[in-house]
């Protein structure tokens, strides 16, 4: 078992320390506040949450738990050291980071006289190059070690909501490490031995943004719930049995479908029925912003997409892929034909292939569609891919089709390439040429 020096004696750093003395470690918590350490060491927690002060006495009995101001003295009799210090917003709402920077420079000042490794993980909600551009250079600077050298830095993000966190640390949705450092990860992945819950080690930063991903898509559930809840008081439905039946969809709703980043939506119904819902939300004299703002933001991600393919200044751009997704000849709304519209605004010559769709199979609303709406589409078309590629400068990649996904692409990479569905997860997407619209 390890012993733990857990810096910050609030919440997370409260649970954080009796959880882990639950599980058998030599626990040692540290606080400027010497309230909170008086109240560690006599065997009372500094939170309010049911089932906390049990355990706090439990492992103060045990012999597993007790608490000090002394930073140093934290540090030299402990192997890993878990700061669990406040991240407040600031005025202007960025991040004050001050604790998190003041207590790695304690650590550090303890470490530059510390024979042994030690490992620093932060538990704080921090925001990406966190650790690279604050945690590491404080350590570094107040140790005289380099990382790797001397200590091991990890991220590990807690995912404990106020009122259940003793249940969250027991049963988390998962574990997750950042770390550059296999044997810091290791470290950190025993402390997690008896917790059943998956293990993802992963990049530094990916595991800092993990956290803020999670929260956005918590706070934009919530204000979606609320949003429909508004329109359906208006129009007299109880929300509750609306949304009780939504969330009983497991394959699209509450799963996750729709959540990897790529081009923007289109088709026959997303579009259209978000528009009618804002639209008779408004009638009903309902404000709902995250309804209309989804909207806004897909057509955000064909601009982007726009000036991603103008970035080179090439003007012959290739296109394979039209219809909205793979295995559909549908172009109603697609926004591979909006951007295509853009691009020949700005005087490019456009060639387009698409097997899925042909002049001689476009039939019914979706041919009328494109009749009325982008009759001259036809004369973009192209009979193969080859013929795309060797007449374009820039290849964008439009569609997640099998036949786009079986290219080569480092056989293409004497042009650029655009990439909106990544098609590709291996090497080719670490050539110059190639970039991705999210990656």
């Amino acid at each position: 078992m390890a012993s733990l020096s857990v810096f910050g004696l609030g919440y997370v750093g409260c649970v954080s320390a009796a959880c882990f003395a639950r599980e058998g470690h030599q626990v040692l918590g540290v606080d400027v506040n010497a309230d909170k350490v008086s109240l560690i060491d006599s065997g009372r927690p500094t939170i309010l949450e049911e089932g906390i002060a049990d355990l706090v006495a439990a492992m103060r009995r045990v012999g597993r738990l007790e608490a000090t101001t002394d930073s140093r003295q934290a540090v030299l009799e402990s192997d890993l050291s878990l700061v669990c210090v406040g991240t407040p917003s600031r005025a202007n709402a960025s991040l004050d980071l001050t604790y998190v920077e003041r207590v790695c420079e304690q650590i550090g000042e303890a470490i530059r006289d510390k024979p042994s490794r030690h490992e620093v993980v932060i538990r704080s909600t921090v925001l990406p190059g966190t650790m690279h551009e604050i945690v590491i250079p404080a350590l570094e600077r107040s140790s005289g070690k380099r990382v790797g050298d001397g200590f091991g830095v990890a991220s590990n993000p807690e995912f404990l909501r106020e009122g259940s966190s003793i249940k969250d640390f027991d049963a988390p949705p998962f574990t997750l490490i950042g770390a550059d450092d296999p044997v810091t990860a290791e470290q950190v992945r025993q402390l997690y031995e008896g917790v059943e819950a998956p293990v993802f080690v992963t990049d530094i930063r990916v595991a800092e943004l993990v956290k803020y991903a999670c929260n956005a898509f918590h706070g934009l559930k919530v204000g979606f719930a609320n949003e429909i809840g508004s329109i359906c008081k208006a129009l007299d439905l109880d929300s509750h049995e609306v949304m009780r039946i939504f969330c009983k969809d497991r394959k699209l709703n509450i799963s996750a479908a729709y959540l990897k980043p790529g081009f923007a939506f289109g088709g026959s119904c997303l579009p259209k029925d978000l528009r009618a819902l804002a639209y008779r939300a408004q009638q009903a004299d309902v404000d709902v912003p995250i309804l209309r703002a989804t909207l806004e933001s897909n057509r955000k991600q064909i601009e982007r997409a726009f000036r991603l393919v103008m970035a080179a200044g090439h003007k012959r751009i290739g296109i394979l892929g039209l219809s909205f997704k793979a295995g559909t000849d549908d172009l109603r709304e697609s926004p591979m034909v909006t951007l295509i519209e853009m691009l020949i605004g700005k005087g490019c010559e456009v060639l387009v292939y698409d097997q899925d769709v042909t002049n001689s199979n476009t039939m019914g609303a979706n041919r009328e569609y494109v009749e009325r709406e982008v009759p001259h589409i036809w004369s973009l078309m192209k009979g193969s891919i080859e013929e795309v590629i060797t007449g374009s400068e820039t290849l964008v990649i439009g569609k997640a089709s099998t036949e786009f996904r079986q290219l080569q692409l480092q056989d293409v990479f004497e042009r650029r390439v655009v990439d909106l569905v990544r098609i590709s997860d291996g090497e080719a997407r670490n050539s110059r040429v190639y970039e991705g619209i999210a990656w």
